[in-house]
């Protein structure tokens, strides 16, 4: 079985040394170096998104609602954690640290949330993340650069071997824009492809067809010998994990790419 143990993404910060780096040194020292580059970096053991939830509730509970509160909850919505989810931490905290505190806390919220000019609207809630945030939360190792089938992407993609004993499983991770080839799976009985959604939101089109908008969850049946891509949004990253059926006479044949303008007209 392969380790499924996830990766640490670096977090790089200079808030400190930007607003006090000749004030007060060692202060933006330990904010910049230890807690975000060696304790939020711990996000192996304790992903980015549970670590903005963590943090967001201690704040609120001391009643900080301050510019350090909005840019957690900023950061809590890079993180992957929906308004819909912001709304039950919040309210949960207003009954545990004081309503007050928890109306507060919302009309922060609500300002980051429904801001439509923030370059990161999470899509105005589609389900849009970036690429650390599911380096961060992914269940199985995003690997390495998909250098070996490089050619047959548009864009940067990665690629961890899940299983190659009875059922080849790959965790592929696109990231926003990336998209591979139209393609075919050949097989004389059985074969295709399954794709299990595990993160962000990317699409599925076979030839001839409207695309299908992707998200966690989604389940897509590829049957053999039916030409189709599959990736991530123009705007989102994605991941899937690729069930390869068993079939006889199975091989792939990579296409032409897929069309720009086509693609860009993706929502």
């Amino acid at each position: 079985m392969a380790d499924s143990k996830r990766m640490a993404v670096k977090i790089v910060q200079t808030a400190g040394r930007d607003a006090l780096g000749d004030f007060a040194p060692d202060f933006a020292r330990y904010n910049d170096d230890i807690l975000f580059g060696e304790v939020w970096s711990k996000n192996d053991v304790l992903p980015l998104r549970e670590r903005s939830i963590v943090t967001v509730s201690a704040l609120v509970a001391s009643g900080i609602t301050d510019s350090s509160l909005k840019y957690h909850i900023e950061s809590a919505r890079k993180n992957g954690v929906t308004r819909a989810e912001m709304a039950e931490v919040i309210t949960q905290l207003g009954f545990y640290a004081g309503w007050p505190k928890a109306w507060a806390a919302f009309n922060i919220a609500k300002s980051v949330y429904n801001d439509d000019s923030s370059e990161d609207t999470l899509g105005k809630e589609r389900g849009n993340v970036d690429l650390e945030a599911i380096r961060s939360t992914s269940l199985f190792p995003v690997g390495g650069e998909n250098v070996n089938y490089a050619q047959y992407f548009d864009g940067k993609s990665y690629l961890h071997m899940i299983s190659l004993d009875q059922v080849v499983l790959g965790n592929v991770t696109f990231a926003p824009g990336c998209r591979n080839h139209w393609h075919i799976h050949h097989a004389d009985q059985g074969g295709g492809q399954l794709l299990l959604i595990t993160a962000g939101r990317g699409y599925y089109q076979e030839w001839g067809k409207p695309a299908q908008e992707l998200h966690p969850g989604d389940v897509v049946h590829i049957p053999a010998n039916v030409k189709h891509w599959h990736g991530a949004a123009k705007d989102s990253a994605f991941q899937h994990i690729a069930v390869e059926v068993p079939g006889e006479n199975t091989s792939n044949e990579w296409c032409e790419p897929v069309n720009e303008e086509d693609y860009n007209r993706l929502a």
